[in-house]
């Protein structure tokens, strides 16, 4: 990735940080997919400069409030031309000039989705599994503190490809945990249409 270009995403007493990284990372989502290059297969990987696991949202959001496209080439993220897709979002989301990355990059990051199973999920399963009431099920699973809660940032967001395939008015939201690690060296793979991988890595930097 040779290539980049910031999204400042701007909160003020109105609209909080966490309901405009649903809104900019949705459209984010749907540009991707539309200039895919493959099956769920993107040119275009994110990074979240500010990323902070465990962050408690009180002090501090822990996905920050910059999100960072990048590329192997300028050409790549002049043809998605991000502006066109957050343009309703102007007012909330500066969008800077496409940059070169930085030569001197000592670290690497992955970001990858991180599956995080739901509570009512487990209870269907293990209720059909054991032949009991749902209800039952969930009630014992919510008093052992078995929840779907997660220390890893998320967003909300409603997935396109599922939403092709489900009846018109059911709703194809959910969480999208996302985890970080750190390298010393570059990764190589391949990145979905939400920017993630989980193998490939982007270079990493203020």
């Amino acid at each position: 990735m040779n290539y980049y270009q910031d999204l400042t995403l701007m909160p003020n007493t109105e609209v909080n940080l966490g309901y405009i990284w649903k809104k900019v990372f949705q459209q984010v989502h749907i540009a991707l997919v539309d200039n895919r290059v493959g099956d769920n297969e993107s040119a275009i990987a994110l990074s979240i400069p500010g990323y902070k696991s465990g962050a408690s949202k009180e002090k501090y959001f822990p996905l920050g409030d910059k999100l960072r496209l990048l590329a192997a080439n300028e050409d790549a993220l002049v043809k998605l031309d991000i502006h066109q897709w957050l343009k309703r979002l102007s007012d909330y989301c500066h969008i800077k000039p496409i940059k070169a990355v930085p030569a001197s990059i000592k670290q690497y990051a992955q970001f990858k989705r991180k599956p995080v199973k739901s509570i009512e999920k487990k209870a269907k399963r293990r209720a059909e599994h054991l032949n009991k009431p749902y209800a039952e099920v969930l009630a014992y699973l919510l008093k052992e503190g078995r929840s779907d809660k997660s220390s890893l940032p998320y967003i909300n967001v409603e997935s396109q490809e599922t939403k092709k395939r489900v009846a018109q008015g059911v709703s194809c939201q959910f969480s999208l945990f996302i985890e970080q690690m750190l390298f010393d060296a570059p990764a190589s793979g391949k990145f979905d249409c939400y920017g993630l991988s989980k193998t490939a890595t982007v270079p990493w930097f203020d």
